[in-house]
């Protein structure tokens, strides 16, 4: 019985890379109070309290800090979630995220 010949071939190499990772960057404005900033911190970010009050004081000196490095999805539902919990309180607290 002769062997049949299949028209598929097998893949031998599989790309795997690591997902691009992004970071979120919190700004400084003169609106927003700094407890606010640290409840963001610590609801979104999950930062406990001695750590966001540090980002809080970077970013009052600073105008900007990393608060953190996640993949897209994650970083860009947290900067969803804090601009809109800011929205709803009135203040204009800005967030951004970018490729690493």
């Amino acid at each position: 019985m002769p062997k049949e010949q299949s028209s598929i071939k097998e893949r031998s190499h599989t790309d795997l890379r690591e997902p691009k990772r992004y970071k979120v960057t919190i700004f400084n404005d003169d609106f927003t109070s700094m407890e606010f900033v640290v409840k963001i911190l610590m609801e979104v970010f999950f930062k406990n309290k001695v750590e966001a009050e540090a980002l809080m004081l970077q970013v009052h000196h600073s105008d900007k800090a990393v608060v953190g490095i996640y993949s897209y999805d994650i970083a860009v539902s947290k900067v969803q979630k804090a601009t809109r919990m800011a929205r709803e309180e009135g203040f204009p607290l800005r967030l951004t995220y970018e490729p690493e």
